[in-house]
């Protein structure tokens, strides 16, 4: 799975309509936002570091929930920009989660243990659950 990292505001517009996950690296404004999904339609779900998330206005929250659009508290550990524009999420954390999913562990202790053996937020082990997405 990949998480297509935005690091500014520029960088919004350059984006592939056809992302779906999205980590904002900026702390964006109502209208960073709204220039977001008007770029990227089909996006399912926005991650931003805690600090940011906690400057999004109630308004942002509410049309997050009639777009169906996810927001996600946390960070892309490790990733470096000048190298991909893209964070993989390991294809091996994403086999342990359906390994777990698959012998029946409940979803807490999957999102508790995958969050502390690889650094994905629990928020975001959650997301991959749900969607049962594919390496």
């Amino acid at each position: 799975m990949k998480i297509r990292v935005v690091s500014s505001r520029e960088e919004i517009f350059t984006l592939n309509p056809n992302e779906r996950v999205i980590h904002m690296a900026f702390r964006p404004s109502n209208k960073d936002i709204f220039a977001l999904i008007e770029t990227c339609p089909k996006i399912e779900a926005i991650q931003l570091p805690n600090s940011y998330r906690r400057t999004i206005s109630k308004s942002i929250e509410m049309f997050f929930e009639m777009q169906k659009i996810q927001l996600i508290e946390g960070d892309v550990w490790g990733h470096r920009k000048d190298i991909s524009e893209y964070y993989n999420v390991p294809p091996a954390v994403i086999k342990d989660i359906r390994d777990l999913k698959l012998v029946g562990t409940p979803v807490e202790k999957i999102e508790e243990k995958v969050a502390r053996e690889s650094k994905l937020n629990p928020e975001m082990v959650a997301y991959i659950l749900a969607r049962d997405i594919t390496a």
